[in-house]
Formats: structure tokens, sequence, C-alpha cells
């Protein structure tokens, strides 16, 4: 099992195969999912076994986050090629909403984007929130995202954020 970052309060590592539910019960909660595209359980499963074959193909994908104190899990992160340019990075996260207003979000965005700089050629990585999601909004430019003109997909209007490579 690859872990991509440690600290003090957090782990983001691969999930293991055996925590299939772990990472399908994180997307029950409504106000977790509220911004989210599909959450279908179907969708759901389909992710589970997309980023299990991504771990072995070396690729970008989704990651686990735990809490290093006790072992509970917080949620997850994701870093893909983004759909509109595939010159960028994207990335985003779900957290349990017990870890919500806790710091641990912007740590994950700048673990990310620091593990996306490192093992990728990509000037910049990206990220999308829903217009009505200010509290992702204020993640990402507190982890140094600068907020670019609104993106437009499949008619919907996203709040777009971008960071350059230092």
């Amino acid at each position: 099992m690859s872990t991509l970052y440690q600290s003090p309060r957090i782990i983001i590592r691969e999930f293991l195969p055996q925590e299939q539910q772990t990472f399908l019960d994180l997307f029950k909660d409504n106000q977790v999912t509220r911004y989210l595209p599909d959450t279908s359980p179907e969708r759901c499963l389909e992710m589970f076994n997309e980023l299990l074959e991504n771990y072995k193909k070396k690729n970008l994908s989704r990651w686990a986050i735990f809490d290093s104190t006790n072992n509970n899990f917080i949620g997850m992160c994701v870093a893909r090629i983004f759909a509109h340019n595939i010159n960028q990075i994207e990335i985003g996260y779900v957290l349990s909403r017990e870890y919500w207003g806790k710091g641990i979000a912007t740590e994950v965005c700048k673990a990310i984007t620091q593990y996306s700089f490192v093992n990728t050629n990509t000037k910049e990585v990206v990220a999308i929130t829903d217009l009505d999601n200010t509290g992702s909004q204020n993640v990402l430019q507190k982890a140094g995202f600068e907020r670019l003109n609104n993106l437009v997909r499949d008619e919907e209007e996203l709040a777009y954020f971008k960071i350059e490579r230092s």
C-alpha cells in the first residue's frame, strides 16, 4: 500500500480492496454529496474499481484520507487529467461531515497539488466547484489557488480555480 502524504493530522494513501464499503459509505450522506455530479451506487462502485486499476497502472487516481491520530476514515481525494484541458491536472476531495471546518480540506488540497507537480509534468493544477459551494471555494483560495472566470460544462456554470507550478 502506497502512502502519498503524511502529517501529524492526516494520512493520504491508496485504498485497500477491503475498504470498498468504507469508500461507498462516504457517498451516503446527502450533505456530503450535495455538490457532486453522479453519486449513484453504481457510479460509486465503478469509481472504486477504477481507482484500484489506476494503482496497478501507477496512474493518477483517487486516494483515501485517514486521521493520523486514530486511523478514522476522513474521506477521499482525487488527481486526474482535466477533461477540458489535458495539459492540466484537476484535483478534488470529499470529506465526511465531521471533518468539515477543521483545515483538513486545505491541507489535502496543498498535499495533492504538490503530489501532482512532483509526479507529472503539468504546469497547472485546477479545481472546479459548484457556484454555491463557497466552502470549497474558500478552501481552494486558502490553498493558494486563483479564481478564474467561471467554466461552463454541460450547460452548467462552475467556479474555476488554478494554481501554477512555481
